[in-house]
C-alpha cells in the first residue's frame, strides 16, 4: 500500500474531489512507476486517473457506517505522531576501540 494515499471515508467535512484526485494520481504513479509519464504515456495515465477518481468516489458517496465521524486534525495529528516513533532516529552503536 502506498503511504501516501490517505484513507478519505468518514470525515467532517467530506471528501473533497481534489482529495480523491489526489489519491488516484499517487495509486496510478505507484502502478504504472511513473511519477510523470511520457508524452506518448500521458493520455492513458490520464485516463486512468479519471476513471480510477470517478471509481472512488462512487465508491466514497456509496459507503455508509455507523461509526462516529473522524476529525481531520486528530487524524493527521495521530499521524504524525505515528511517523515520528517509527523514523525517530536512535544512537548508532559505537564500535569497540581498536
Amino acid at each position: 500500500m502506498c503511504r501516501n494515499i490517505k484513507m478519505l471515508f468518514n470525515f467532517d467535512p467530506p471528501v473533497t474531489d481534489a482529495e480523491v484526485r489526489n489519491a488516484s494520481l499517487q495509486f496510478v504513479r505507484k502502478i504504472s512507476g511513473y511519477n510523470k509519464p511520457s508524452k506518448t504515456n500521458e493520455e492513458a495515465f490520464q485516463t486512468a486517473v479519471d476513471e480510477i477518481s470517478a471509481a472512488s468516489m462512487k465508491l466514497l458517496t456509496s459507503l455508509e457506517t455507523h461509526a462516529p465521524v473522524r476529525n481531520r486534525e486528530e487524524e493527521a495529528s495521530k499521524a504524525r505522531a505515528r511517523s515520528a516513533n517509527r523514523f525517530r532516529s536512535e544512537p548508532a552503536p559505537s564500535s569497540p576501540p581498536l
